[in-house]
Order: structure tokens, then sequence, then C-alpha cells
């Protein structure tokens, strides 16, 4: 079963142990990040630095001519990935035999929302969520799939990985994030991740809803939740709060936006690509879940990319219902968090992707060769060579 890790470019730049390094883990694949939000990362064995700080969302190359004159346009990176830092790290995985594939964040940019705040997602109570590009907004949507055409086909990458191609909602971990402190379930983040922002409040009316009426019911709906009340499990406990019809009719739009920036966004980057690149989407199975891992419908994603990257960190479950859809020729590879202090279970890896391989996974992934301890990567290695 192929093998993919994730890898940062300041993994690689600055240590010329780090490719062959990550290639004795036994992995064919790196996934490298071509264009990344903000973080602070770890860098545990790099001989020049143990934290980098990437102070904004940005691309790691240069850009190219397509976003001149152009108010939304991807933003170079500081001094943590200066220059092609991409194309350097791409290069040096590649002299080590790795097929290198890039790893793509779009609709979650924290500097696009504070520089262009009629960009962001707005709650039912008007709060801004600076770090979600509503991605019904044209103009959005047209950054979005010129910034995954552009990001996605770098010089030798053999495919690309979209992650966050889809609605982003408030399960962002801010800075000094400090929003857990009611449990709003499934159902209170479907609410609080709807948009009310011009376009989407167009886009409700469209749906034959009142997005004034529609705000006001979502507040009401989330008040019990406040107070303390549990919500029912799933999408039955939206319906429940909300109402079946109104449910409905947000679903209808969301989905159908999502739906057609995803075919918008692929077809651009294959339009780009050499023949034989593979796309894939970082995907959760149930439409109207947001996040990193948007929900898609399975049947439609995998007849619109060349399959899905799952997320696994609560167990293989949600690799069945795109296994269900028998398409022999898609990607269904389950991604696994490898990093013990980050929740990762390096030792389990084996077990893990017998029991995903059950559940119809071709390929893994492994959240995060660069970020894991000395300890974690020696299971990994083991994990991949007891496969």
């Amino acid at each position: 079963m192929k093998a993919s890790t994730f890898v940062y470019p300041w993994d690689v730049n600055g240590d010329p142990e780090a490719p062959g390094r990550i290639a004795a883990l036994g992995v064919r694949q790196v996934t490298l990040a071509a264009a990344y939000h903000s973080t602070r990362a770890l860098t545990p064995r790099h001989p020049r630095h143990r934290i980098v700080t990437a102070e904004h969302a940005a691309v790691l190359y240069p850009t190219d001519d397509r976003w001149q004159g152009r108010e939304l346009r991807p933003y170079p990176a500081g001094d943590w990935a200066p220059g092609d830092a991409y194309g350097e790290a791409s290069g040096a995985l590649a002299d080590a035999g790795l097929e290198v594939h890039t790893w793509v964040v779009l609709a979650h940019n924290s500097r696009l929302g504070a520089e262009h705040p009629d960009t962001s997602v707005v709650n039912a109570y008007g709060d801004r969520y600076p770090w979600a590009p509503c991605i019904a907004q044209p103009a959005t949507r047209a950054y979005l799939v010129d910034l995954a055409a552009e990001a996605a086909v770098r010089p030798g990458a053999r495919g690309t990985e979209l992650e966050s191609l889809g609605w982003y909602g408030l399960q962002h971990l801010h800075a000094h994030d400090k929003t857990g402190g009611v449990p709003l379930g499934d159902a209170g983040m479907y609410l609080m991740a709807l948009c009310f922002c011009p376009t989407c409040r167009a886009g409700y009316g469209a749906q034959g809803l009142d997005p004034d009426e529609l705000a006001a019911a979502v507040r009401a709906a989330l008040e019990p939740l406040w107070q303390g009340t549990v919500a029912d499990e799933g999408w039955a406990g939206v319906e429940k709060l909300l109402g079946e019809s109104n449910a409905a009719a947000t679903r209808a739009w969301r989905d159908e936006t999502a739906r057609t920036l995803q075919e918008t966004a692929v077809r651009a980057v294959r339009r780009a690509a050499p023949d034989g690149f593979q796309i894939l989407l970082h995907a959760d199975p149930v439409t109207y879940h947001v996040g990193a891992n948007p929900g898609v419908d399975p049947e439609h994603i995998l007849s619109v990319a060349d399959g899905v990257v799952v997320p696994c960190a609560g167990g293989p479950g949600l690799l069945a219902p795109f296994a269900e859809q028998g398409r022999r020729d898609a990607v269904i590879a389950a991604n696994f968090g490898v990093v013990s202090g980050m929740g990762g279970s390096p030792g389990t890896l084996a077990s893990d992707t017998a029991r995903a391989r059950e559940l119809g996974a071709t390929e893994i992934r492994l959240y995060h060769a660069g970020l894991a301890s000395d300890g974690d990567l020696v299971s990994v290695r083991e994990g991949l060579a007891a496969l």
C-alpha cells in the first residue's frame, strides 16, 4: 500500500540529512506544502532552528503574472520560507528518490480576512471569521481557483492534494483559542458556520428564505446550547434546532456552492497540469461538515477528482462511504496522525492500516514527518516495514 508523508519546505531546506531520513521511513511519496496557512511548527532535528513561525497564510514559491492588478492575491512568505522554498525542498526530496506531490491549503487564510474583511464568513450574530473566506463570493472563488491551479502544478510535481476546498467554520484553532467552553456539537457547529455575508443572504433568498428571519432563527436555535443543553447528534440535531425546511434550504445553498467550486478548481488544475497528474481532495463524506476536510458527496467528488484524503484520527470509519462507490480507479487515502504529542498513534500504524484497508483504503498518509519526534519516526519506520 502506497504511503506518503506530509512535509513542510522548512523541514528540508537547510537540513541536508532530511531527504534521506524521510526516504528511510519507507514512504514512496511526500506531500510537500506549496501554499499554507499561518502556523507555529516544531522542527526537532533541524541543524539551524527548532521553531518556525509562519506569520500568515502564504505561497511558498514565486507567483507568476496572473495576479497582476488583482485585489485578491496570494501573499509571499517571509523569512520562514524565502524565495522558492517549495522548489528547493522539492528538488532535494526528488533527488532522494521520493515522488513529490503538492499540498495546497485554500479557503483558510487569516491575513486575507484581516486585510479584506468583506471576504470572510459572517455568522448569524454578525461576527466575522477572518480565517474563513466565504466560498460563495465570486471574487473569492476566482482567487481560490487560480491559487489552486498555480500552487498545485509546481515543476516536477506528480500530483496535488487540495485542502480546505470548501466551507470553513468556527472550528479553526485560532491563536490562543478559547472557544471550547460550550459543547456545541455537530449541530451547533453547523449553525455557527452558516454565513450571512451579502452573497450568502442572496443565496438563501434564492432558496425561498428571508435571510433576516433565518438569522434570527439560527440565533434562537443556538440559545439553548449556550445555556448548556446538548443537541441531538448529526443532521437530525440541526433539523430539530432549526426546523426541517430551513435546514434543508441552507444545506441546498451551501452544498451547491461547495460542489461547483470544487468542480471549477479541479478543472483549472487539470488544464494547467501535465497528463497523469493526480488530483486529490482532503474530504469528509458528510456534506454539511466544514473545515480543513470539508464535507463532500462521495459519489460526486469521485466523479470529479482522482480521489480523496480522509481524516482517520477518530478511526477509519469515514473511509467506507467513499469505498462504497465502487470506483476501482479512485484513490482513497487514509490520513493517520503519527505525532504522539499531537494525539497520533505511530505505534499502531500497521494495525490501523490493516483496518483501513478492510474499509476500502488504497493508500495511507502520515501526518507529519517534520513534526514527529525521533521515537515517533522509529515507530513509523517499523510500522511501514510490517506492511
